[in-house]
């Protein structure tokens, strides 16, 4: 029975490690046991293939997306700013309805050029295309998303808890983009009048990010789904925030897994829904020289 306990070791190993590539040990007899051990094996390399054929072409489709989000931005670009020069020629008070038609078109442009942007986003954190990397202060990008959002939020309002300063690597940009979303998508689904806050800290090796509100939360039985892509909750939102993707909270995700962080979502202390995403603040000269020694030991 010892040739079977050694398949059953191996057969419980792939299973739990899921990988396929792995060798099932082949018996010496030339038996029953030898023949389930090489219809095993052969079982494992049909998978194996299976696997990697799948994992090129999702490789393949990922950065399709991400090439043509690139080439659609040019196009879009160029019909927005059209779009503005005929807006501006539009003066006259016996052009209105022409000028409600290039209005509309702008909204229409301006939303596919934000959903453009976020697929593009996406697609090249699905490819691994991780963007240029500097030293920056968390604390100091959450702080100007925070000003490029208080305008939008409505009758709502927003309070700034921030410890300064938070160094952290990572791309401006997509950590900018980490805060506004998350600061969007609060005042998306709180009614006017709720309060929502925004606060930064230092917690061990990482920086937290924090935005919490007194609405009327996530529910439970979204909150396993809700950093997937085009989910959408039903909240109060108001005209001035309303309109979203669908891809904000998934590029939250996105971003902060990339740059070695997490995202998750809770109930805030005043049952409201509470946002944290964990990035790993930077290391010190000294941190990085130590580290090594303590990998090897």
């Amino acid at each position: 029975m010892r040739p079977i306990s050694s398949l059953t070791v191996t057969a419980r190993e792939i299973a739990e490690t899921g990988d396929p590539s792995s060798h099932m040990p082949q018996p010496r007899a030339d038996d029953e046991v030898g023949e389930l051990a090489r219809t095993l094996e052969q079982m494992l390399r049909s998978l194996d293939a299976a696997r990697s054929e799948r994992e090129s072409v999702l490789r393949r489709q990922r950065e399709f997306v991400a090439d043509a989000s690139h080439e659609l931005r040019t196009p879009l670009t160029s019909i927005l700013a059209n779009l503005e020069l005929l807006q501006d020629s539009l003066d006259s008070p016996a052009q209105e309805d022409e000028r409600a038609m290039v209005d509309s078109a702008l909204r229409s442009s301006g939303r596919m050029r934000r959903l453009v942007g976020d697929l593009l986003l996406l697609a090249r954190a699905d490819a691994g295309r991780i963007g240029a990397r500097t030293g920056c202060d968390l604390a100091e990008t959450a702080g100007h998303a925070a000003a490029e959002v208080a305008p939008t939020i409505g009758e709502r309002e927003l309070r700034v808890q921030s410890e300064r300063p938070l160094p952290v690597d990572g791309n401006p940009d997509e950590l900018h983009r980490i805060v506004l979303n998350l600061l969007d998508n609060a005042a998306r689904y709180t009614p006017p009048g709720s309060t929502i806050e925004l606060r930064l800290r230092a917690d061990g090796r990482n920086a937290v990010v924090e935005v919490a509100d007194d609405g009327p939360g996530v529910p439970a039985e979204l909150r396993e789904q809700i950093f997937e892509r085009f989910v959408r909750g039903d909240g109060p939102a108001d005209t001035a925030v309303a309109g979203g993707s669908g891809l904000g909270l998934a590029i939250v995700k996105a971003v902060a897994v990339s740059h070695g962080g997490s995202a998750e979502v809770g109930e805030s202390e005043r049952g409201g829904a509470l946002f944290r995403v964990r990035l790993p603040l930077r290391q010190t000269d000294a941190e990085r020289k130590i580290k090594p020694a303590l990998d090897r030991l």
